[in-house]
């Protein structure tokens, strides 16, 4: 009799949950939004801390990775490596000409199990009387292996 009742309740219980994938989608959902705002603060700490690797470490390393900015389309991380490396100084950890990066999040939404737009403003302050460089930035996140990568950068 106790068999009948615990395989009647684990019945309900999974009529609840729905199958493994909705229960999976489900919990993205709650826990995206708050792995992408780990790994944004990890890539700004990085890029503040002059450590170029730690930066790009939160983009997918793949060919079709894309970065639009005003100078056009780049395709795959070695490319994004080359222009940050030409148009900031990384001669140094000190963030003075770099700048001190740090995102406001705007909006993080899934698009699907696996992908997540999110839409922020970065900022870039100098210690001396400059004024902050600032921009909105429209990334789409995959889900790679456990861990949530760029796969697609707008940022203007």
């Amino acid at each position: 009799m106790r068999l009948v009742v615990l395989f009647a309740g684990a019945l309900a219980l999974s009529g609840c949950f729905g199958d493994g994938a909705a229960v999976e989608e489900q919990m993205n959902e709650v826990q995206a939004p708050t792995a992408i705002e780990s790994a944004m603060l990890d890539s700004a700490a990085g890029w503040n801390e002059g450590d170029m690797d730690r930066f790009l470490a939160i983009y997918a390393d793949s060919p079709e990775t894309s970065f639009v900015g005003s100078g056009g389309l780049l395709r795959g991380v070695a490319a994004m490596e080359e222009r940050y490396r030409e148009a900031y100084d990384w001669s140094q950890a000190d963030p003075a000409e770099r700048g001190v990066l740090s995102f406001e999040t705007e909006d993080v939404r899934m698009l699907g199990p696996d992908h997540v737009l999110y839409i922020g403003r970065y900022i870039l302050t100098y210690p001396d009387d400059r004024e902050p460089a600032t921009g909105f930035t429209s990334l789409v996140f995959e889900d790679v292996d456990g861990e949530w990568k760029i796969i697609a950068d707008h940022s203007s």
